[in-house]
């Protein structure tokens, strides 16, 4: 268990840009979320993911519920690019 925990710790210290960013998701919409490049999409669908999960949720990514949700968002921001994207989550997943 250690070693998967050091492994994805290590992968994602090389994977991390150089740069620092921040998103004020607040002021995202649909469309510039279906914009962004893959890297930073899965990011916010990993942030996304824990933001909706209850606080006695465990700490357990399904990743069969994960991938029906980016899914799922990803449609709805489709059929409406001028949404916020808080909006839409808060709508789809519900806080």
């Amino acid at each position: 268990m250690f070693r998967r925990i050091a492994f994805v710790a290590a992968a994602l210290a090389f994977a991390s840009p150089a740069y620092a960013e921040k998103w004020d998701l607040s002021t995202v919409n649909c469309q510039t979320f279906l914009g962004f490049d893959k890297d930073t999409t899965n990011i916010l669908l990993a942030w996304l993911d824990a933001y909706y999960k209850g606080d006695d949720d465990p700490a357990v990514i399904d990743t069969d519920k994960y991938l029906a949700n980016a899914k799922k968002l990803g449609d709805y921001c489709r059929k409406n690019p001028t949404i916020g994207l808080i909006t839409a989550t808060d709508e789809l997943f519900g806080k």
